[in-house]
């Protein structure tokens, strides 16, 4: 008798959503159920499900996971009315290296634990943006991703010199799948198919210099690279038992937009746009006028603070009253970084009478003084530095709270900012307009922060690798 065949791998994924009058509504399946196969198989995301879907004649199983109950039931061409909870049904793949800029390995300890994952997962490149080293890849994650034409994809680059991109971020060889995925520019060759947005995260003395125009040089080799970010390591003061790193002075950021710049004038010639963009961060510590709107050529890199500024600005205060109906003291809390561009761009407001403005600068003292981004504050640096009572209305950016809710980094809500400091607590808006809006109402966005904690760093787990 022949052995019976091993029982196909089974990815429950949690149902967030079903809707109404839907095929799997229908069935009998609810929120809170978990879907189990599609056409007798396991699916490992949701990218794999609706792979799946596309053959237009589909059988799903569900399962409610408190009585066991299950549900089968098929779907012909239509959607079958089912929503997740998360986009990846089996685990998320992790990252192979020990990058020695790695911000998750400078995170405080306290928070909670999904941001200390170093999710490193092509999927999630693939829906959401976020950058991969490419060097936890396998020989069939690189198939699917050319067969399935997962594109574009983001991509940590940081540097074409292969020796000095090793010593950098440092992979642990257990962790590597294949080898062969360590060489970028072999994986830049075998994606060729496939759009790339890269990614170089900049050392002083490490990466930039002559490394940065080789890199840019390489990477303007391949018809497939759309364009190139470049940002500052960003460091926090508790960086234990890893190698010394520190951050930019003025002048080295000064060098950096001059060979970016020089790059930029050549590609505009040779490419028709600019191909290579430096983060907002470049500017502000060089002490150099922001590029025009138009410089960043529809903001494609805009999550990783590249245009961030510009993009803010972009939509003008609105006419404004000269006096206020009643009496109201605001407070515009943000990052050290940002303090003197809202201040310029808020100057108008302060013409109205009734109406007292602050920009107040907090300096982070959950990360450190280092870490000068608005994105990276916490409910205790508000705490610590806003006092109770003082200001009517206090507005916040919405980059420092997790997406799609009122929580901080420290698990701290906006409620309990307005207990705590006995004071309106709102968001200030995604743009200008919005943050002039929140002033003069004191009502503030209720919509969704643009990026989850910080376009700099973290994300649920961590933003560079």
């Amino acid at each position: 008798m022949s052995p019976a065949a091993p029982p196909a791998a089974l990815y429950p994924a949690a149902i967030s959503h079903v809707e109404p009058d839907s095929p799997a509504a229908q069935a009998g399946v609810q929120a809170g159920w978990e879907l189990l196969r599609v056409n007798g198989e396991g699916v490992t995301d949701v990218l794999a499900y609706r792979r799946e879907l596309e053959r237009g004649e589909v059988t799903l199983s569900a399962r409610d996971p408190l009585t066991g109950a299950e549900a089968h039931f098929g779907a012909s061409w239509e959607d079958p009315g089912l929503e997740f909870h998360e986009v990846i049904f089996d685990k998320l793949k992790l990252c192979a290296n020990k990058c020695e800029f790695c911000y998750v390995h400078q995170m405080p300890k306290g928070f909670r634990k999904s941001l200390y994952v170093m999710d490193d997962d092509f999927r999630t490149s693939f829906l959401y943006g976020s950058f991969v080293t490419l060097t936890n890849l396998s020989e069939s994650d690189i198939s699917r991703i050319l067969d399935e034409n997962l594109s574009p994809l983001y991509v940590s680059v940081h540097t074409a010199n292969e020796d000095l991109r090793q010593d950098m971020m440092k992979w642990w060889r257990l962790k590597v799948k294949d080898p062969q995925a360590t060489r970028i520019r072999g994986m830049l060759e075998r994606l060729a198919p496939i759009d790339l947005y890269t990614q170089m995260v900049l050392l002083p003395g490490r990466n930039d210099g002559v490394h940065l125009d080789e890199t840019l040089e390489h990477l303007a080799s391949y018809d497939n690279v759309q364009a190139v970010a470049c940002v500052p390591v960003g460091l926090t003061e508790h960086r234990r038992n890893l190698p010394e790193l520190r951050p930019y002075t003025p002048a080295e950021a000064r060098d950096v937009l001059r060979r970016v710049h020089a790059f930029q004038k050549r590609m505009l010639q040779e490419r028709g746009g600019r191909f290579i963009f430096p983060s907002d961060e470049f500017y502000l510590l060089a002490d150099e006028p922001l590029p025009n709107s138009e410089a960043y050529e529809g903001f494609p890199m805009l999550e990783n603070g590249v245009g961030m500024i510009q993009d803010f600005l972009g939509d003008a205060l609105p006419t404004l009253p000269t006096r206020l109906d009643r009496p109201r003291k605001v407070i515009l809390a943000t990052g050290k970084l940002f303090a003197p561009v809202l201040d310029l761009a808020v100057a108008p407001l302060r013409e109205i009478e009734g109406l007292t403005l602050e920009v107040r600068a907090l300096k982070n003292r959950t990360f450190g003084e280092v870490t000068t981004v608005a994105g990276l504050l916490a409910g205790r640096d508000f705490l610590t530095q806003i006092a109770p009572g003082e200001a009517d209305l206090l507005l916040v950016s919405p980059n420092v709270l997790k997406y799609g809710t009122e929580t901080m980094l420290d698990e701290r809500t906006l409620d309990d900012l307005r207990a705590g400091l006995k004071m309106q607590v709102e968001v200030g808006g995604t743009n200008l307009a919005e943050l002039a809006g929140a002033i003069l109402t004191g009502v503030g966005e209720r919509h969704m922060p643009q990026f989850g904690f910080s376009t700099h760093a973290v994300k649920e787990a961590g933003r560079q690798h």
